[in-house]
């Protein structure tokens, strides 16, 4: 089932908004569903993919596009190194306290995935179920730099900004070059957010591609070395898109954690 248009709306923010697809409907007290997207994702990126999961959980979900992105308001230029702090520690406790969630669980894809660490690490999580990060990061490799440049390369001489213009309308070179700039920026091959790992206390999945273009194994190495309560999986002939490379796969592994870990450990 794909997510009709007219679900679509938005949601005040101080004096901007942020557009969000909200589905309420859910099994009684059962925890809502939280999807934070990649650096250059949206709403509509995410497919039909949190309708499937919450379809087979139960649970009640809000999917948001992060100012710059979609049609929420732009994100003024440029973005400080700090953006995906910002994000976690300010935005994302704004939308949930505004949306009046209660228990949650993230799932956050990429940058929505690193996003989801420094949350879940942070004295702001409160109501915060579990984690699921697919491809997040946690320290910045050479082989994303050079994935980045590449992608630079095909916004500036390629096709990419047509392909991305559907998804972002005018938002596109703020959603681009604000993600773009930050992660070229020199000092950012220095950003590192294993500090939030170690004080994550809610059950967490980490998932990678085993092919990702944009980061090793050694994510998941060190998400799985620092964080207590940790299931992780490396997915065969997967990049960094999972949910939209290996769907199946990606589905039956997080709706069994949101099942087992999760809707079993809290009382109804």
């Amino acid at each position: 089932m794909k997510a009709p248009k007219s679900m679509t709306e938005f949601l005040k923010l101080g004096r901007k908004k942020i557009e969000i697809l909200w589905q309420k409907k859910g099994q009684k007290n059962y925890p809502t569903l939280i999807f934070l997207h990649e650096g250059l994702g949206c709403i509509k990126m995410w497919k039909d993919f949190p309708w499937r999961i919450a379809q087979k959980t139960g649970c009640p979900f809000l999917v948001y596009s992060r100012f710059g992105y979609g049609n929420s308001d732009p994100c003024p230029l440029p973005w400080k190194i700090n953006f995906m702090h910002k994000e976690a520690l300010r935005i994302l406790p704004d939308i949930i306290k505004e949306t009046q969630i209660k228990d949650h669980v993230l799932i956050g894809h990429s940058d929505g995935g690193s996003i989801g660490i420094i949350y879940a690490g942070s004295p702001r999580s409160n109501g915060l179920k579990g984690l699921i990060t697919i491809a997040a990061h946690v320290f910045c490799e050479r082989i994303t730099v050079d994935c980045i440049q590449q992608a630079k390369t095909n916004y500036d001489r390629h096709n990419l900004k047509q392909r991305l213009e559907k998804y972002h309308g005018i938002n596109t070179d703020n959603a681009f070059w604000g993600w773009n700039d930050v992660w070229l920026n020199p000092n950012f091959i220095n950003w590192n957010i294993e500090k939030y790992l170690n004080k994550i206390k809610v059950p967490m999945l980490a998932i990678q591609g085993k092919e990702d273009q944009y980061g090793t194994p050694r994510q998941v190495e060190a998400i799985k070395e620092q964080v207590t309560h940790i299931q992780t999986h490396l997915i065969d002939n997967c990049r960094h898109a999972a949910h939209l490379e290996q769907p199946e796969r990606l589905l039956n592994i997080t709706t069994q954690f949101i099942d087992q870990t999760i809707l079993q450990n809290m009382r109804f």
